[in-house]
C-alpha cells in the first residue's frame, strides 16, 4: 500500500495506491483538506489525520508530490507558496512524525513521471512534461525514471532570465518583468494563467482573468488574439531551446492552461516550427491523466520505493 499527496499552496489531497499502479495508473482518492502554509506542526498534523482516513500497514510509505522541492544534498526543502516548510528536513521531519518512509518530488517532476508511466507518453525513452498553471514549471523522465539533477533542480525550463523583450507581430516591445525566483525574464512571469493576465495588462492596460482571455481569443476578438500572438511567440522560443537540447520524444501539457486544447495547439505548432526536429504529427500533447496527475505521480514514486527496498532486502530479483 502507498498513500500518495499531492500538495500545493491552496489543498492538500490524499490517495491509496498499491504497485500496481505503475501499470493501471490507479490511485482511489481519500479527501483533502487546506494546506496549513504557515504552521509546520499543523501540516504535519494535516497529513496525519488524512492518514487515518485510509488506515493501513504501518511501513506505507507516504509519497509527496509537493509544491517545491529538496535540496538532495542538505535535505532542505524549499517551498515559496508553503512558507513553514522553508529550510526544514522535510523528509526526515515526516518521517519521524509520521512514523513511516517518506519519499518526495517536485509535483511538476510527479506530473511528468505519470505522464510517461501511464499517460500521454507512455513508451517513450525521453519525456519532457510542462505545467502551465498559476505558473510555470517542467520535469524530465528518461528511460522510465525521474530526472532530479544537481540540487534537485531539473526541468525548470521556467526560470531564469529566457524571455526576450521583442514579441509578436506586428513586433511590440515589452519589459522583463520582475520574477519571484529573484531573476528578471522568467517564462513563469508570462507563461502560467497569472503570467498571461500580467502580459495582457502590459499590452493592452486591461485586466481580464485567463480564462476570459482564452474565451475572447476563440471568438476571435483582436485584442485577446493580439495577447495571445505575443504570449506563444514568448513562450514557445524558450520551450524549443529545451527541446533541441534534450529530446523529448513527447511533451505532455498539465496545469489549468492545457485544458485549452486550441492553446497548447497553438504553442505545438510554434515549438515545433522552431525546432531542428521534423514530425508529422504533434509534440505538444494535453495530459491524459489531468487533475490525478500528481497523485499518480506520487504513487508511483511510492511504488519505485518499495521496489528499492523489496530488492535491497533481498525479498525478490
Amino acid at each position: 500500500m502507498i498513500y500518495c499527496f499531492d500538495i500545493g499552496g491552496s489543498y492538500i489531497s490524499l490517495g491509496t495506491a498499491s504497485t500496481d499502479v505503475m501499470v493501471t495508473g490507479g490511485v482511489t482518492r481519500v479527501g483533502r483538506v487546506p494546506t496549513p502554509t504557515h504552521d509546520p506542526a499543523a501540516f504535519v498534523q494535516a497529513l496525519a489525520d488524512l492518514i487515518a482516513q485510509a488506515p493501513g500497514p504501518a511501513d506505507a510509505p507516504a509519497a509527496l508530490a509537493l509544491a517545491g522541492g529538496i535540496d538532495p544534498d542538505t535535505g532542505l526543502a524549499s517551498c515559496a507558496n508553503i512558507p513553514c516548510l522553508t529550510g526544514r528536513p522535510l523528509v526526515a521531519d515526516l518521517a519521524a512524525a509520521l512514523r513511516r518512509p517518506v519519499v518526495v518530488a517536485n509535483d511538476a517532476a510527479c506530473f511528468v513521471l505519470a505522464e510517461a508511466t501511464v499517460g500521454a507518453a507512455r513508451g517513450h525513452g525521453v519525456v519532457f512534461g510542462i505545467i502551465l498553471g498559476t505558473g510555470v514549471g517542467g520535469g524530465l523522465v528518461v528511460d522510465g525514471h525521474l530526472v532530479r539533477g544537481a540540487g534537485g533542480i531539473a526541468g525548470e525550463w521556467g526560470h531564469g532570465p529566457v524571455v526576450k523583450q521583442v514579441a509578436g507581430d506586428p513586433p511590440l516591445t515589452l519589459l522583463r518583468l520582475a520574477c519571484g525566483c529573484g531573476h528578471r525574464g522568467c517564462v513563469d512571469t508570462v507563461g502560467g494563467a497569472r503570467g498571461l493576465e500580467r502580459l495582457h495588462r502590459a499590452v493592452h492596460g486591461v485586466t481580464l482573468d485567463s480564462q476570459a482571455l482564452t474565451a475572447a481569443w476563440a471568438a476571435g476578438d483582436p485584442a485577446a488574439t493580439r495577447t495571445l500572438d505575443i504570449y506563444v511567440d514568448l513562450v514557445a522560443d524558450p520551450l524549443a531551446v529545451v527541446v533541441n537540447a534534450i529530446g523529448p520524444g513527447l511533451v505532455p501539457v498539465g496545469g489549468g492552461l492545457s485544458s485549452d486544447a486550441a492553446l497548447v495547439s497553438a504553442l505545438d505548432r510554434a515549438v515545433r516550427a522552431r525546432i531542428l526536429r521534423r514530425t508529422a504529427g504533434p509534440l505538444l500533447v494535453p495530459t491524459v491523466l489531468g487533475g490525478a496527475a500528481g497523485l499518480v505521480g506520487a504513487a508511483i514514486l511510492g511504488a519505485e520505493w518499495l521496489e528499492r527496498n523489496r530488492v535491497s532486502r533481498g525479498m525478490g530479483a
